[in-house]
This record gives C-alpha cells, structure tokens and sequence, in this order.
C-alpha cells in the first residue's frame, strides 16, 4: 500500500509563510548580529520593535504546521495575526526614523542609560563617566541612506505583504 504524505511545499499560502519565516529569521538574526558582534548598542525604540520578530518567528512556524496538516483556516488566521504584527512593527518603524531624522520629538527613555546610574558599586562621578547612552534619535548605521530603524520598516512591511498573502491563500475556498 502506498500512502501519500501531503506536500505543503507546493501550497502557494505555505511558500509564503515559508518566505516570511527565514526572512523574520535572518533579519533578528542580523540584529543581534550587529548588537553582539559589531557592537552596536540598540536604544529602547530598536528593542521595541524586535517584539514583533519575537513574537512572529514562533506564531509563523505555528502557521505552517497547522497549514500542512490541512488546517488552513486556522493558519490563515495565525498568519492574519503576524501579519498585523508587521504593519504596527512598520509604524514603529516609520516612527523611530523621524526620531532620528528629528522630524518629531521621540520618547523620554531614549535619553537615557541602559542601566541604572544607582546600581552597582562606585561613586556617581565614576557610573556618569563610564555609562553610554543609548539615544533614539541619533542613528548609529545607515547604508543608502537608511538607518537600522529605516531597513525595519521597509522589511517589516514586506513581511506584513507576505504574510497577509500568506493569510489570504489559507483563507481561499478550493
């Protein structure tokens, strides 16, 4: 007897979310590359918007499964999910780079350290002079005119594209 194993690769709604998987996969994996290996510090508005990287890797690896286990209503809205997710992702995005562009005023916990000036041991004199601020609206990267936060909401919003084509396909009548 031979028995036939579905292929979701040949799922248009599959490929799509398959695509928005390594994408969200390589661009956190590049971000902290760039924190960890070349040593540039994100501020709080960088940290906020890996949330939607966070949050989306696990829920899109969710949708696929359910996807090639035929339960495609439910992948499609999982992928809805992520999809939503990406689009405020590109707002924040969109929002960061003003900040650095100095279109607009940014939040009040970009002006400050990382850490506490009053933990640790040491004088004041001493934390002050050796804690780096992390501001928000200085960007520390650009490539072709685009700082870190610029490229986020470009990729996030085309993962929010791909993501909704993802949803749209799962959600399609056969």
């Amino acid at each position: 007897m031979v028995v036939s194993l579905p292929t979701p690769e040949k799922d248009p709604a599959y490929r799509w979310g398959a695509a928005a998987l390594f994408i969200a996969a390589a661009i956190i994996l590049a971000a902290l590359g760039f924190e960890y290996i070349g040593g540039y510090r994100p501020c709080p508005l960088c940290l906020q918007q890996r949330y939607a990287y966070y949050a989306g890797i696990p829920i899109l690896f969710g949708a696929l499964v359910l996807t090639s286990t035929g339960q495609k209503r439910l992948a499609g809205a999982l992928f809805a999910l992520v999809a939503l997710g990406f689009l405020a992702n590109t707002g924040l995005a969109i929002y960061h780079a003003g900040v650095e562009w100095k279109w607009w005023e940014g939040p009040q916990t970009c002006q400050m350290g990382l850490e506490p000036l009053t933990s640790g041991t040491g004088s004041l004199l001493e934390r002050l002079q050796t804690t780096r601020v992390i501001r928000c609206d200085e960007a520390a990267w650009r490539f072709l005119g685009l700082s870190f936060a610029g490229w986020n909401a470009v990729f996030s919003l085309l993962l929010a594209i791909a993501t909704f084509s993802a949803a749209r396909l799962s959600l399609q009548r056969d």
